[in-house]
């Protein structure tokens, strides 16, 4: 009874294998699925992309003057969206990759979209390193390559261990995203009418027939990069936390930055995915795939982190008292609970430390609105811990003469809002030419919960075996 339950929950109606083909393939291969939301979303994915463009140009044209950096703030908006978008980008290769090793079916339905949205995070997020140094068109020197002057990185440098990190974890990310999707593909090229789509999901595809030996073949990979994945979530925004921990800044040298920033990357990554997932599954009926066992799972992950990520505050609080150090209390005192900033600080409290308490209760973290509030309201939390790191603890020095307010300019914000449109656009492609849900697990897990109603040409990894 209680494997009848569980079938209820993660898949519901009673579906077949045509029903599920059909209620994720429409919206690939019918162009009239897609609706006016749509339009308007893509519309201003294009104008957010365009507004980055523009920023981006002014930019080189002009440098790094226009943003609002300054001395000692030489890090403002740059490096806040860069650690805020690497932190979006961590829960799709939990959902995939974590969740996967550990054999959790309720992953199937919201694993696709997530992994998107790391790509496209992690996308975004590239172009900040990128561009703060003032230099972009020199960037080749920070790969290791031989030259005639014989100079090579230095790779003492957290910076430099940015690059290989953020690099490496977006091409696995990538190319496990891609291998997922191969037997999807097959399916939509066998079901595609169109010939173009036929063509260009056949290569796609490459050549899958569904074989014994493909499954064998692609589940051997799929397990390879999963656990090539998952020790990346770890690692990659622990170096990210060396930025700033292995300096000697006041508010930052603390050795609780790497599991503190990775907890905070789950939490905004998941806050971000319901933020996708419930519209979507409104927009596009698919609540009988993504259902409220989805959204419960996923609330009790966000709350799990946030209380990891709250923690996390103590312990600063904590430490800036117990280590008798001045410049850390003062950091604490004066910039964080008082001063000009400090609504920022106390903002952050609320929206990471007591909006997510909600979800303690039940009808809380089913409810589609309380969670979009709660998930906006975290995902705003989360950018401002980053401003509160990032820029609060640089405007505060050994030497009182050189502290100096930062304010960030309007280019700031635009390119910010520009990587914004950028991710929109990008997803939305996504939602329009791929299948946003992976069709094949859900059917195995249909299998698997008793719920096979007809036979089909491919077959499932359950059938194989």
């Amino acid at each position: 009874m209680a494997q009848v339950k569980i079938n209820d929950l993660l898949i519901t109606g009673d579906q077949t294998y045509a029903s599920i083909d059909n209620s994720v393939g429409r919206l690939v291969l019918d162009q009239k699925i897609h609706k006016k939301p749509w339009f308007i979303m893509f519309a201003i994915g294009i104008l957010g992309t365009g507004l980055l463009g523009v920023s981006i140009a002014w930019l080189l044209f002009q440098g790094i003057g226009i943003w609002g950096n300054n001395v000692p703030s030489a890090w403002g908006f740059d490096i806040i969206n860069f650690v805020w978008w690497i932190g979006i980008g961590h829960a799709g290769t939990l959902i995939s990759a974590i969740l996967l090793l550990l054999r959790q079916q309720w992953r199937n339905s919201i694993n696709r979209f997530a992994e998107a949205m790391t790509i496209f995070a992690v996308m975004c997020a590239g172009l900040y390193p990128l561009l703060h140094t003032g230099r972009p068109w020199n960037a080749y020197w920070l790969f290791p390559y031989t030259n005639i002057l014989a100079m090579w990185p230095q790779f003492r440098s957290p910076l430099m261990w940015d690059v290989f990190a953020v690099s490496t974890y977006f091409s696995v990310s990538a190319v496990f995203w891609f291998v997922g999707l191969i037997p999807d593909f097959a399916t939509l090229r066998d079901k595609s009418t169109n010939r173009i789509g036929k063509v260009i999901f056949a290569i796609l595809s490459m050549g899958w027939r569904g074989s014994n030996q493909h499954w064998h073949r692609y589940e051997q990979m799929y397990l390879l990069l999963a656990g090539l994945s998952t020790p990346l979530v770890l690692s990659v925004h622990s170096i990210v936390s060396f930025d700033f921990a292995v300096s000697i800044v006041p508010g930052w040298n603390v050795t609780v930055f790497p599991p503190y920033f990775v907890a905070g990357a789950v939490f905004a990554g998941f806050a971000m995915v319901i933020t996708f997932a419930l519209p979507i599954r409104k927009l596009y009926k698919l609540e009988h795939l993504i259902t409220d066992r989805h959204m419960d799972w996923m609330a009790k992950i966000l709350l799990a982190t946030g209380l990891i990520v709250f923690y996390g505050y103590i312990l600063e609080i904590f430490f800036s008292w117990y280590s008798g150090n001045f410049y850390e209390y003062k950091l604490l005192i004066n910039t964080r609970f008082t001063g000009p900033y400090s609504w920022a600080y106390w903002m952050l409290i609320f929206c990471n430390g007591i909006v997510p308490q909600l979800f303690w209760i039940q009808k809380f973290r089913v409810n589609p609105v309380s969670l979009m509030i709660v998930c906006q309201a975290v995902s705003v939390g989360m950018w401002l811990e980053r401003f509160v790191i990032i820029p609060m603890s640089l405007t505060n020095n050994y030497l009182p003469s050189s502290d100096k307010m930062y304010y960030p300019s309007f280019w700031d914000f635009a390119m910010f809002l520009g990587t914004m449109g950028l991710f929109i656009f990008l997803m939305f492609l996504f939602i329009r030419f791929l299948p946003i849900i992976n069709i094949f697990e859900v059917k195995d897990l249909l299998f698997k919960m008793g719920g096979k109603r007809e036979i089909v040409e491919e077959a499932t990894p359950a059938e194989v075996k």
